[in-house]
């Protein structure tokens, strides 16, 4: 295959994440035009607001399309009259074949996860729920089935300790931008070899839903804290305290305490909660009603019982 020098490339995504890898994109190849979701109410105004990657690409002057329905023939013609080279997808909606099989050399995804591992909609969540060391971004071309097409490019990445489902997610942005200009070279040299997924390795990564995310305290501590840092900071684990839930965002481990699970005492700037085996002290919360915060900073302005047991 010949090398071509000004592809025409069309990229397709949504939220802040997908930002950097369009901007990266766009500098090298100037991408032609974007596909984001319609704009949506927002707010307690209900202001139609312009997705995160609308945003940057009308700041950039990319023509942007807003489809309500992916088969709508408008749309799809649309896409054809820029003849794309390669269509790019990262954070996205799933694409009906009418629409991936549109690129002259392919379409293709980037995933949050190293595939076939954490198929679906939570890939990083559950690469924090599960205490995982190693995350990482795949690119892959797209097929019928969602997440199972050919591998192109892996880009593992080292999860640090104590970190939450956010503080990975910020890492693997600068992760997916780079990810996104080597799949699109690669594409463009026509010099590649496509890896098929081993589907027996697969394993599922659905979407997390809030009232899911209430704390088991009787679990050991281990699990109590990949589980908040597997929801944080959305949609956020909680535990009911005074009749109200309590958010919490960030924990770290303290020494073996002593009571049932679930019993707390609040002392000297901690907040120490007893699990099923060891204890936890929580490091960032939301009261009900108020802005995260320090659990340090809550403390100097909480009049409460500095002991208790969590509903």
């Amino acid at each position: 295959m010949t090398k071509i020098d000004k592809p025409s490339i069309i990229y397709m995504g949504t939220p802040e994440f997908a930002v950097p890898a369009l901007v990266a994109l766009h500098e090298k190849y100037t991408v032609r035009a974007v596909v984001t979701i319609p704009d949506k109410p927002k707010g307690r105004g209900k202001k139609l607001a312009a997705s995160a990657v609308k945003e940057k690409a009308i700041e950039l002057g990319i023509p942007v399309l807003q489809p309500e329905l992916l088969k709508d023939q408008a749309f799809i013609d649309a896409l054809k009259s820029y003849e794309p080279d390669i269509m790019a997808v990262l954070a996205f909606r799933i694409l009906p074949e009418s629409v991936y099989s549109i690129s002259k050399i392919a379409t293709f995804n980037i995933h949050g996860s190293l595939l076939p591992k954490y198929r679906g909609a939570a890939p990083i969540n559950h690469a924090i729920l599960n205490g995982d060391k190693v995350s990482g971004l795949t690119s892959f071309v797209l097929e019928k089935q969602v997440d199972t097409g050919q591998i192109l490019i892996k880009s593992p990445v080292d999860i640090l300790d104590g970190s939450t489902a956010g503080d990975l997610h910020d890492m693997l942005m600068p992760v997916a931008a780079q990810l996104g200009l080597d799949t699109c070279e690669l594409l463009l040299s026509g010099d590649y070899t496509l890896l098929s997924q081993n589907d027996t390795e697969a394993t599922p990564a659905p979407k997390v839903f809030r009232e899911n995310c209430g704390i088991n305290w009787n679990a050991p501590a281990e699990q109590v804290r990949n589980f908040i840092h597997s929801v944080s900071p959305s949609p956020a684990a909680w535990t009911l305290w005074e009749g109200q839930r309590l958010k919490i965002m960030r924990v770290d481990f303290v020494a073996d305490g002593s009571g049932s699970p679930g019993e707390f005492k609040i002392e000297d700037g901690q907040f120490v909660v007893q699990c099923g085996k060891g204890s936890v002290s929580l490091i960032e919360i939301q009261v009900q009603g108020k802005k995260k915060m320090k659990t340090v900073d809550f403390w100097r302005g909480y009049r409460g019982d500095t002991s208790g047991k969590f509903e």
